[in-house]
């Protein structure tokens, strides 16, 4: 059974192994080295209210996360929001990142955000379907903009105009 709930602090040795797996394994972040759980406890600490952590349990067990960002800092973009969302490899293909993303949306439009913007390093194939099944489209392409893997990445922004309520 598929849950989506508020992230809490004691799930972030889990959120961390999610994340550390994607440091490690994939471009899905441009972080290199893995994060300790203390500079986690950081990041963790930025979440609430407008801009919110959340999880999904698959039979009780955290498989997944996702979140609401401040896009930039500059007053003006303050309607427009970037979201993440990073699922466990042995997770993958079982409706979360459609269920996280639902979520995401929905709370996004009820904090009353105007565009909703995803980073996607090109190649992230279920990403991209991810958010072209909820109406994203490309708003962006920047050519060999990070460094991983010994090789440049490209990085795609989709972008998603929320409906006015």
């Amino acid at each position: 059974m598929l849950k989506i709930r508020d992230a809490h602090i004691d799930d972030l040795p889990t959120l961390l192994s999610i994340y550390n797996d994607a440091i490690v394994n994939t471009t899905a972040t441009f972080d290199l080295e893995p994060e300790s759980l203390e500079k986690r406890k950081i990041w963790f600490a930025k979440y609430g209210g407008k801009y919110p952590l959340i999880v999904s349990e698959w039979h009780g067990e955290v498989v997944g996360y996702g979140s609401l960002s401040p896009f930039r800092e500059k007053p003006a973009y303050n309607s427009t929001t970037e979201l993440s969302i990073y699922i466990d490899s042995t997770a993958r293909g079982l409706g979360i990142g459609t269920a996280l993303m639902t979520e995401l949306i929905n709370r996004a439009n009820a904090h009353g955000f105007h565009t909703m913007i995803g980073g996607i390093t090109a190649g992230n194939e279920g990403s991209i379907a991810l958010h072209k099944k909820f109406g994203f489209t490309l708003a962006g392409h920047f050519k060999e903009v990070g460094f991983k893997f010994d090789t440049w990445q490209d990085v795609l922004f989709y972008q998603l105009i929320l409906p006015r309520q």
